[in-house]
């Protein structure tokens, strides 16, 4: 049997026709067009799974089931998503409608969570039965997979990671709380950080590298800056790396993973980053004779979220 993957994003839906052991055998996409509203993009959705299905040779009686990861969640009572916030959809009925065009089982994750079971299933994860995916881009996004299968919570919302507040009183969010950790384990946070350091110190490599159009700065600049010695730099890397190791030590002490695996943009430092992460974790976890997971960087880049989709048919 295969499986169709659907990964719907704010700029393109990405489909995938993929096998029991994850293997992508063909792809196809197009535009989301999120202006359209959500029904041209359901229906959109389900012609592309018939054109992987298609386009693979296989017909729709090999198709086992179709998942879709997006950038929200579906209600697990009702099979609806209450809302995408970068899609502009409230109450779609994502599985009803693409049901009219393909009467298979479909099955709905959020983009993270899809993103972790595909590397539990494909990537450096694989094999291992507790483990965590996290997300470090715009925010902080996760995805739990327990006993090799997703965990969302009673309500479909027991991912949320990025939300944990670690800092009372901290940064505002964009969910309206303090303190989120995203607001300082994400890319954007990786940025605001160095922002603030380039305006301290104009000398200092952060500013020089974008000509002092602090605007320009990215989480890459910072870290490129970090690597080359910049004291500035540095001293933002180093603040940025305390604060994810905080998150993670939560995610240890609450869910006792056996690997957490690090994707997005920040994760693109690789060895850099992980050498950091390395150095710091050990000094804050609790119980310090014991194992504890082992932090890895994730292995599938953009096909995560069409495999992770996919496998949740599995």
């Amino acid at each position: 049997m295969v499986y169709v993957g659907i990964d719907l994003g704010g700029t393109s839906i990405k489909a995938g026709l993929v096998d029991e052991q994850g293997k992508i055998l063909c792809k196809a996409t197009c535009p989301t067009l999120v202006e359209r509203g959500a029904r041209p993009v359901v229906d959109d959705m389900a012609k592309l799974s018939l054109e992987v299905i298609e386009k693979g040779g296989y017909t729709l009686d090999d198709v086992k089931a179709i998942g879709v990861g997006l950038p929200g969640i579906q209600d697990p009572r009702t099979g609806i998503v209450p809302f995408c916030t970068n899609l502009y959809w409230h109450e779609v009925p994502v599985i009803e409608w693409m049901q009219e065009t393909i009467n298979k089982p479909i099955y709905i994750g959020n983009d993270a969570t899809v993103a972790g079971l595909a590397e539990s299933v494909a990537g450096v994860s694989a094999g291992i039965e507790n483990s965590v995916f996290l997300t470090l881009g715009t925010g902080v996004g996760g995805g739990i997979v327990l006993g090799g299968k997703v965990y969302s919570g009673t309500n479909g919302v027991g991912s949320e990671l990025g939300h944990m507040i670690t800092v009372i009183d901290g940064e505002l969010c964009t969910c309206g709380n303090r303190g989120c950790w995203e607001r300082y384990a994400s890319a954007t946070a990786l940025i605001r950080m160095g922002r603030e350091a380039a305006e301290k110190h104009p000398e200092s490599r952060i500013a020089a590298s974008v000509n002092g159009r602090l605007d320009d700065i990215t989480a890459k600049t910072v870290i490129d800056a970090a690597k080359a010695g910049d004291e500035a730099a540095n001293e933002v890397f180093e603040r940025y790396v305390y604060y994810l190791c905080a998150g993670l030590v939560n995610i240890i002490n609450f869910i006792d993973p056996e690997v957490i695996v690090l994707g997005g943009g920040v994760s693109h430092a690789g060895q850099f980053l992980l050498d950091a992460v390395n150095r710091r974790l050990p000094s804050m976890v609790f119980y310090k004779t014991m194992p504890y997971a082992r932090v890895a960087l994730a292995t599938l880049g953009n096909d995560a979220g069409i495999i992770g989709a996919a496998m949740l048919g599995r």
